[in-house]
C-alpha cells in the first residue's frame, strides 16, 4: 500500500535553450482530412465558383459567353419565375408536413413498441432505396392512373370533390395535379424523415417515461412534455432532410405533374438542357440556394435546438 500512495518522482528539468520533444503523428488528423477536403474543393467549391461566374455572363451559345458582371440576370430571373419558386416552397412544405405526420408515429412504433420486429420494419422503411428514384416515381403513375382503384376509392369517398374545390386535383383526375406531385414527394422522401426521428427517439431514456407515470402524468401529457421535446433534434433533422431536396426536385413534377405544376427545378433543368440559357439557369440555382439557406437558418434558430441527429 505504501507504494501506491507514494508521490511520483519529479520530472527531470529541461535544459535551458532546448525544445520539448515533438509528438509523433501530430499531422495525422490533417492528412486524414485531406482527401475529404480535396473532394469538396474539386466537386463542390470549384463548380460553385464556375456557376457563379456563369450567372454574371452575357452572350449566346454560338458567339460564346463572357463575364460582364451582368447582375440584372438575377432580377430578371426572379421576376419571371417567382411563381415557380413559391410553388416549389409550397409543395416541399406540404410534403414535409405529410412526412412528419406519417413518419413520427412509425418512428415511435419502431423505437418503443416494435420489439423483435424492429429490424424487419427498418428494412421495410429503407426498402424503397433498393430501386432507383425514377422507377419509384413512375410507379405512382400507375397507382394514381385514371380509373384505377385509388382514384375509384377517392371518388366513392367524395374526397376528390373536396380536393377539387381546394384546387389540389382536377375533377376526377389525380395525375397531372398538385396532389400527385405532393404524393410523389412524400413517398420518395419519407425515409429521410423516419430515420432521424427513430434515431432521436431511441436515445430517450425509458426511465423518463416511468418517472412521468409515477408523477401521474397521462400518456398524452408524457408525450407532450417529455417525448416530443426530447425528439426535437430528430424532428429538425428530418424536416431539413425532407424539405431541402424536395424544394429542388424536378422528377416528380415532370412525371406526375403538368405545365401548371412545374417547380423551379423543372425551370432550371429546361434552361440548362433545352433553352441553353446558362446564365439564367445559374442565377436561378443561386437564388434557390440562397432562399433555402435563409429559410433553414431561420428554422433552426426558431426551433430552439442546434443538436441535430
Amino acid at each position: 500500500m505504501s507504494t501506491l500512495t507514494e508521490a511520483p518522482p519529479p520530472l527531470a528539468p529541461t535544459a535551458p535553450g532546448t525544445k520539448p520533444p515533438r509528438r509523433r503523428g501530430r499531422w495525422t488528423p490533417y492528412w486524414l482530412l485531406l482527401p475529404g477536403l480535396l473532394w469538396l474543393l474539386v466537386f463542390f467549391a470549384l463548380p460553385m465558383v464556375y456557376q457563379a461566374s456563369t450567372s454574371v455572363q452575357t452572350g449566346s451559345l454560338e458567339e460564346g459567353y463572357k463575364v460582364t458582371w451582368h447582375f440584372a440576370t438575377y432580377w430578371d430571373a426572379l421576376g419571371e419565375y417567382w411563381p415557380q419558386f413559391l410553388r416549389s416552397v409550397a409543395y416541399a412544405a406540404a410534403a414535409t408536413a405529410l412526412c412528419l405526420v406519417l413518419g413520427y408515429p412509425l418512428a415511435y412504433l419502431i423505437a418503443f413498441r416494435a420489439g423483435r420486429w424492429r429490424n424487419l420494419i427498418m428494412v421495410l422503411v429503407i426498402a424503397p432505396f433498393f430501386t432507383s428514384f425514377l422507377i419509384r416515381t413512375l410507379a405512382w403513375k400507375t397507382i394514381l392512373a385514371d380509373g384505377g382503384p385509388v382514384v375509384g376509392a377517392l371518388n366513392t369517398l367524395h374526397v376528390l370533390d373536396v380536393t377539387s374545390w381546394l384546387g389540389w386535383t382536377s375533377g376526377d383526375r389525380v395525375l397531372a395535379t398538385p396532389l400527385a406531385v405532393v404524393c410523389g414527394l412524400t413517398y420518395n422522401f419519407l425515409p429521410f424523415m423516419i430515420l432521424p426521428l427513430y434515431t432521436s427517439l431511441e436515445r430517450i431514456d425509458g426511465r423518463l417515461h416511468e418517472a412521468a407515470g409515477d408523477l401521474y402524468a397521462k400518456p398524452l401529457t408524457t408525450f407532450r412534455k417529455v417525448t416530443f421535446p426530447l425528439s426535437m433534434p430528430g424532428v429538425v433533422s428530418g424536416t431539413l432532410l425532407t424539405f431541402i431536396p424536395a424544394a429542388g426536385d424536378y422528377v416528380n413534377a415532370e412525371l406526375l405533374g403538368s405545365t401548371d405544376t412545374r417547380m423551379i427545378g423543372n425551370v432550371i433543368q429546361t434552361q440548362f438542357l433545352r433553352i441553353l440559357d446558362y446564365p439564367t439557369a445559374a442565377a436561378l440555382s443561386f437564388i434557390l440556394m440562397a432562399a433555402i439557406l435563409f429559410m433553414v437558418t431561420f428554422y433552426i434558430r426558431r426551433s430552439g435546438t442546434e443538436d441535430l441527429v
